[in-house]
């Protein structure tokens, strides 16, 4: 059996629900996986899976991709899953996309239905991960949330054992409470604009992208009691750009 390197694709903000007319981000979470037309499941738990986010996850994948969805706050299941199959349906995919909303909610469901470890074997297995806000901060160690208030400091899954901010040109609120965040002792993490992802393959960060020439993304850690923010290097994903390594 093929082994495949575990992928995070994390967006700070981006693709189909984000991104009308623009499919950048998308492609290239779909690029990645190497295959011709990949088995692709949305996860909409942050959203109460909405249906109209369900729509539009299956408007733009279906096209090109075998699509499914999971459904935890409803009965439907766009792969005719239930619970005790749900394991096997996700693991024979090769791209996984977690859309936006609370992540706090999502953290919550995911455990109380035992997703998360679902989703680690998953990815441990080579199952690509992505998403975006909530779908992209659940993946590290630690994140900050805004979505019910002020910003507020979370424990994520940990699969990537960093810290995470996401809309991190648009949130200027949110931005300077991570940087609190990290003088007061979370994790070296990244900050991460609205267009812009992290690729890590493994739990090492193999590239930064962008779907818009302007966004990029942050390393923000702790040196010598000063909180320092370093600009990363993104790659335009509208530049012709070669194939990525195997």
């Amino acid at each position: 059996m093929e082994m495949r390197v575990p992928q995070i694709v994390a967006f700070g903000g981006g693709g189909f629900s984000m991104e009308a007319g623009n499919t950048l981000m998308d492609d290239h979470v779909l690029r990645i996986t190497g295959k011709a037309r990949p088995k692709v499941c949305f996860i909409p738990t942050a959203s109460g899976d909405a249906d109209h986010y369900v729509v539009r996850f299956y408007r733009t994948f279906a096209p090109r991709a075998d699509v499914s969805h999971v459904s935890l706050f409803r009965r439907d299941t766009g792969s005719g899953a239930v619970e005790g199959d749900l394991e096997a349906h996700l693991i024979q995919q090769d791209l996984i996309y977690v859309g936006g909303g609370s992540v706090l909610s999502l953290l919550g469901a995911w455990r109380a239905h035992r997703l998360d470890t679902i989703l680690e074997r998953a990815w441990l297995g080579g199952t690509e991960l992505s998403g975006l806000s909530a779908g992209s901060l659940c993946w590290f160690k630690e994140a900050v949330t805004a979505f019910h208030g002020p910003p507020e400091r979370l424990e994520g899954l940990g699969l990537l054992p960093y810290s995470n901010c996401v809309h991190y040109d648009g949130e200027p609120e949110r931005r300077a409470e991570f940087k609190q965040f990290i003088a007061a002792g979370m994790s070296t993490g990244y900050g991460v604009d609205d267009g812009a992802a992290l690729h890590f393959r493994g739990t090492e960060l193999f590239d930064v992208i962008s779907s818009k020439p302007n966004a990029g993304a942050y390393q923000v850690q702790l040196i010598d009691g000063q909180v320092a923010e370093t600009s990363l290097s993104a790659r335009y994903l509208g530049m012709a750009a070669p194939a990525l390594a195997a």
